[in-house]
């Protein structure tokens, strides 16, 4: 008979099953919405004038005021913003640089205006479009402020 002199039997160490992969998203929907209507506001606009921004704002602040809409809402609606149309000469004005001096003022105007700090210049107006187009909704009602070649309407 044969005796065992090994030492103890050997233990199996357990090897904890590697952690899934998880993807990392920017969860901060505000954050998100921000980025998008400064993209919005520098595309639409074009960043030619503080009032002219201050003005676009203060009419996307109207239109969630006056349709219990959120920002999130109305930043993708095509309806309202052809810059989001892939055909808009304005479509590439989206992709601006975040760093470009009149994005940045975009983004100011627009933190400001989603925190309830931005006046009114356009009188509560919901709409707008710019002097060049006159879309048929336009044609039976009266603007109520003109702004750098935007018009709008309540």
């Amino acid at each position: 008979m044969i005796e065992n002199t090994s030492p103890s039997p050997v233990k199996f160490l357990r090897i904890p099953k590697r952690p899934e992969l998880v993807l990392i998203k920017n969860d901060d929907d505000a954050k998100i919405a921000t980025y998008k209507l400064a993209r919005i506001v520098y595309a639409e606009t074009g960043a030619s004038s503080l009032i002219v921004v201050e003005s676009l704002c203060a009419m996307i602040k109207n239109l969630c005021v006056k349709t219990g809409r959120s920002f999130e809402d109305i930043a993708n609606d095509k309806n309202i913003f052809e810059s989001l149309s892939k055909k808009s000469a304005k479509h590439s004005d989206l992709l601006v640089d975040s760093k470009n001096s009149k994005f940045q003022m975009c983004l100011r105007t627009v933190k400001r205006m989603m925190s309830g700090q931005l006046p009114d210049p356009v009188m509560n107006a919901t709409r707008f479009h710019r002097t060049e187009n006159s879309p048929d909704w336009a044609t039976t009602v009266g603007y109520v402020a003109e702004v750098d070649g935007l018009l709008f309407y309540l």
